[in-house]
């Protein structure tokens, strides 16, 4: 396993939609998510999207656990089929725009559809921050980051804060 740089706004690549699995879950497959959990964790953070490193697959890793023990989930061409109408706020923050957090209001509750590590077809229910945290990645599948559902002066800002820490480093 590797870690892979995690891109961040403004580079281009974040506003890619990105491509279907085609094929299945293969070793090479596996072997990117593996490398996008390790990514992931030592960030650290709850979920990515293939994306943010660069590969614009629709592949998403997450492990929403608190505590020390890890329970990975994988994600192979996500869709969500059904979402709620009710919404729930949640105050969100992404790896890809470090150090920035806000107000997002989402659908409370989805069902999703996608490929697990193995390869098999999964059908389930998400709500809380595994809702928000799925909805997100899959933001990223599409060009979306969350900064897109603020305004345009709290994403200027956003987009201006992460340039400034770059320069910094």
């Amino acid at each position: 396993m590797a870690i892979r740089e995690i891109i961040t706004v403004p580079n281009p690549l974040l506003k890619q939609t990105s491509k279907p699995v085609e094929g299945g879950v293969t070793d090479e497959l596996r072997t990117l998510m593996d490398d996008m959990l390790e990514t992931m964790y030592d960030a650290p953070g709850i979920g990515l999207a293939a994306i943010q490193i660069g590969e614009p697959i629709r592949v998403i890793v997450m492990d929403l656990q608190e505590n020390e023990e890890k329970h990975p989930r994988f994600f192979v061409n996500p869709e969500i089929v059904w979402a709620s109408e009710e919404t729930a706020p949640y105050d969100e923050g992404c790896l890809s725009v470090p150090e920035v957090y806000d107000e997002v209001e989402r659908p409370a509750r989805v069902k999703i559809k996608y490929l697990n590590y193995q390869g098999e077809e999964i059908i389930e229910d998400a709500d809380g921050l595994y809702a928000t945290c799925i909805q997100h990645e899959m933001d990223h599948l599409n060009g979306v980051l969350f900064i897109d559902h603020l305004s345009k002066l709290k994403r200027d800002r956003a987009i201006t804060k992460v340039k400034k820490l770059k320069r910094a480093a």
